[in-house]
């Protein structure tokens, strides 16, 4: 780094590059830090980035829907709580009015569900590329997911689109709680929506087999891993259920067990959990 220092904050920008921000140092008569950087870590280096008004360690930084960075409250040179705060704007890079925008998002979306959005400019722009004959804008949106708790990132293909509508394929790989969602066409972001990530609803059925074997079958985000309990009284607490096995996932989403025993026992109750 350009200046070493201690009680600063890191966040990851939209564009992968990771922001620094304040922090104490020995820099300055008092040591607290107004400089921020900016680490490409395809480069590998770092680059002194803007000032903050006001020089603060302690502080807290969080990215906005719009890409800016709001650094927040924190302490300064009199050792003393600060009430402002300050925005980072990382700057678009790119025409504004080549920028997707999203107008209809959903508030929420389940696992392994599809994420459905409205907004316009989702098809390549010709000239984004390069403008020329040997122009190659691209036709295919993306979608970002960002968890909000985690940082986790993942990018979503599209299953449909046309120039103002975008459907995901299935959502998958991200724990719940909220996530920002941006549309990326040819490397532009749109404005993030935030969207709740829920845990897609568990459907559960039951068959007798022909052998006297009991079947269990279920529906979920795939790569799940579940576990298949038993008891003889349904109001036996939990923790006293007995583990039968796993449950195996026989195609995408689809899980199947087999309970071998359930022939000699005439009465048996079941619980699927995760793990």
């Amino acid at each position: 780094m350009n200046v070493a220092r201690e009680n600063h904050t890191a966040i990851l920008l939209p564009n992968g590059q990771v922001l620094v921000t304040g922090g104490f140092g020995s820099s300055g008569s008092s040591g607290f830090i107004g400089s921020s950087e900016v680490y490409d870590p395809v480069t590998g280096r770092w680059t002194l980035a803007g000032i903050l008004v006001t020089a603060r360690e302690y502080h807290t930084t969080s990215l906005l829907p719009n890409g800016k960075i709001l650094a927040a409250a924190g302490e300064d040179s009199s050792f003393g709580p600060i009430a402002s705060a300050e925005l980072y704007d990382i700057g678009l890079g790119f025409s504004s009015s080549w920028q997707p925008a999203l107008t209809l998002v959903p508030p929420s979306v389940s696992l392994g569900a599809e994420l459905a959005m409205a907004g316009s400019l989702f098809r390549g722009i010709s000239g984004g590329s390069c403008g020329n004959s040997q122009d190659s804008p691209g036709d295919a949106p993306a979608l970002q997911l960002r968890s909000l708790q985690t940082d986790q990132i993942i990018i979503v293909p599209p299953a449909a689109w046309t120039s103002n509508s975008f459907t995901s394929m299935p959502v998958s790989g991200l724990p719940v709680g909220h996530v920002l969602a941006t549309v990326y066409v040819n490397g532009i972001p749109s404005a993030s929506a935030v969207v709740q990530v829920q845990a897609a609803t568990i459907v559960v059925y039951g068959t007798r087999l022909g052998n006297g074997d009991f079947q269990l079958s279920l529906t979920y985000a795939t790569g799940t891993s579940f576990s298949a309990l038993m008891s003889s009284n349904v109001t036996t607490a939990l923790s006293n259920w007995t583990v039968l096995g796993s449950v195996t996932e026989t195609l995408p989403g689809q899980y199947q067990f087999t309970d071998t025993q359930a022939a000699t026992q005439p009465r048996r109750f079941y619980r699927i959990r995760s793990p």
